[in-house]
């Protein structure tokens, strides 16, 4: 029989045991839960469609077994590798156009008194304004052939019975993406400048070397990382379009890797060989960002430690007007001329005639706004899919961020890097990720509002978590602190601290979110339904069919729209809110 003495230390073990247990009931939270499901949630979003993805492209037809059939069929026929051969030309090329462009820019601006500079820095927004689908129906409008005005006018100049130009061509589907493109080499480039110090140069000119010579054998070194890492980004930029290889490519009977997929995508579906066909194109992405951040992360263009040398504008004498000129050239072709063509178009009666009286109109604005229910109901889902998009989107990245900050949970690292990998998925991809794993049964969910949400989300997300993760840097976590000591849970700091605080921020992340949403084409092309149409699918269908004053109307209450949030952004983040998320 047992001691009294060992009766009583067997009590005592429970009541310890008891009383531990009451202890973690008591400081057990509900935010506990929360972010369970948080990170259940941030798999679904993100993981789960790209798992799919993987699993379909070795799918049998019908999801009976395994095979290597699809990879066969996807890269036996040479259209196919004509595809893909085109893309990679179309990101190899696309990239030094934009080198070319956005080179003596970011240099005249950072190093030079050139005047004016201003203009560049319109250029730049303006050419994030206005999306790639848009300016390759400006240039359709400008350089269709025989049609288009420029060519319009070089017939009614030198009586030549055809145009000088033809927007489609392998040539006019690169300097069409390269004015959209040029804007990320200019703000790499820029950014790398701005670290160097001119000290250097101003010693090469003392050895013998002018402005130019120092530029190119000192300057260029230093900066070479961070160009590199910008023809990176803007190379998967060009591959992973879909509107301009689209609205170009197809009529001039050139295949790209995006145009491709959207065929494998018509009847029959071939949902299988889609995913086979996307996977090089998803390795070479990998393959590019993991060298890019290699390149940035050497940190090759700063040039000293310890305090900056002085930054001091290099005078060019008459060639800051040369600069100038080129700098306004760009903006021109990239932004005005476009722009102009879109708005004349939408309010003429013929976009071919010229702007006058007799052919001015606003009936397009006025069946697109209150006649036509289809355009109606495009121009309300674009922004209310993109609103809810950009809600889900900052809600998660900030809990996400706030998990990962404050280290509540191991692993957080594993986290981040799910919130920030769709940055370095092609969009065009992760719609078809998000169509492997959502749109068939058992969840059904294709051509619904919550699938274009879902994409939209995910898409953005990577925006998202890098605003949500610089303001939750800012804060100092003994504030939290002070809140729990008074008795109030994580939930509790978040609402009282963490989100006032964040506000402005907050507000940033969810516009920037918000802007490109409402007119993305590369996932929402291949997600849409009947009633899930948005603004972007509608222009690039009625685009098809030729009716372009339409298009261009329509396109005016993109740009008007966009512009409206830009400058909301400015005045309520700052000056600087749409450069926080590129």
């Amino acid at each position: 029989m047992a001691t009294s003495s060992e009766t009583a230390m067997g009590q005592g073990t429970v009541r310890r045991g008891l009383s531990t247990a009451l202890l973690r009931v008591r400081f057990f939270e509900p935010a506990s839960i929360l972010w369970v499901l948080l990170i259940l949630f941030l798999l679904f979003l993100v993981a789960s469609p790209f798992a799919h993805l993987l699993v379909v492209s070795f799918e049998k037809t019908g999801g009976d077994g395994f095979t290597l059939a699809n990879y066969v069929t996807a890269y036996s026929r040479s259209r196919y590798l004509d595809g893909l051969r085109n893309s990679l030309m179309l990101g190899l090329a696309t990239a030094v156009v934009c080198v070319a462009f956005a080179l003596p820019m970011a240099w005249a601006v950072s190093r030079t008194n050139m005047p004016a500079k201003w203009l560049v820095w319109g250029t730049v927004l303006g050419a994030f304004i206005l999306p790639p689908y848009l300016t390759a129906i400006g240039w359709i409008l400008l350089a269709g052939p025989n049609a288009g005005w420029l060519n319009r006018m070089w017939m009614a100049i030198t009586g030549a019975e055809s145009g000088l130009f033809d927007i489609y061509t392998f040539t006019g589907i690169v300097l069409v993406i390269a004015l959209n493109a040029f804007p990320y080499v200019f703000l790499f480039t820029k950014s790398a400048l701005d670290l160097v110090s001119t000290e250097m140069e101003e010693a090469a000119n003392i050895l013998g070397a002018n402005a130019w010579q120092a530029t190119w054998k000192v300057t260029l070194p230093l900066i070479w990382p961070a160009i590199l890492g910008s023809i990176i980004i803007v190379f998967l930029e060009a591959i992973a379009l879909f509107g301009v290889p689209a609205l170009l490519g197809i009529p001039a009977r050139i295949n790209f890797v995006t145009t491709q997929l959207w065929e494998f995508f018509g009847f029959p579906l071939r949902m299988e060989v889609a995913a086979a066909y996307s996977m090089p194109l998803l390795l070479i992405t990998l393959l590019l960002i993991y060298a890019q951040r290699l390149l940035l992360s050497r940190k090759g263009y700063v040039s000293q430690t310890g305090k900056g040398g002085e930054r001091r504008p290099i005078d060019i004498g008459p060639w800051r007007f040369v600069l100038l000129g080129y700098c306004t050239l760009i903006g021109v072709l990239a932004v005005a001329a476009p722009a102009y063509v879109i708005v004349q178009a939408s309010f003429s009666k013929a976009w071919g005639r010229a702007m006058s009286w007799d052919n001015f109109t606003v009936i397009h604005y006025w069946q697109i706004l209150f006649e036509q229910s289809m355009t109606q109901q495009a121009i309300m889902n674009s922004f209310m899919f993109a609103a809810a998009a950009a809600f889900l989107a900052i809600g998660l990245a900030l809990a996400i961020a706030y998990l990962v900050t404050r280290r509540l949970v191991p692993w957080g690292n594993v986290l981040a890097f799910l919130c920030m990998a769709p940055f370095v998925i092609p969009g065009i991809i992760l719609a078809i990720g998000f169509y492997a794993a959502y749109a068939t049964p058992p969840v059904a969910l294709y051509g619904t509002a919550t699938l274009m949400i879902l994409a939209f989300a995910a898409r953005f997300l990577p925006i998202a978590y890098a605003t949500s993760a610089a303001g939750m840097r800012s804060i100092n976590p003994e504030m939290e602190e002070a809140v729990r000591i008074l008795g109030g849970g994580r939930l509790t700091a978040i609402r009282a601290v963490v989100a006032p605080l964040l506000k402005k921020t907050l507000l940033g992340g969810w516009l920037l979110v918000f802007i490109p949403a409402t007119r993305e084409l590369s996932a929402a092309i291949f997600l849409v339904g009947p009633q899930t149409r948005v603004m972007s699918v509608l222009i690039y269908d009625m685009s098809e069919e030729g009716n372009f004053e339409l298009v261009s109307a329509l396109g005016g209450i993109i740009l008007i729209a966009t512009s409206f949030f830009v400058w909301l952004g400015f005045k309520l983040v700052g000056r600087d809110f749409m450069l926080r998320g590129r």
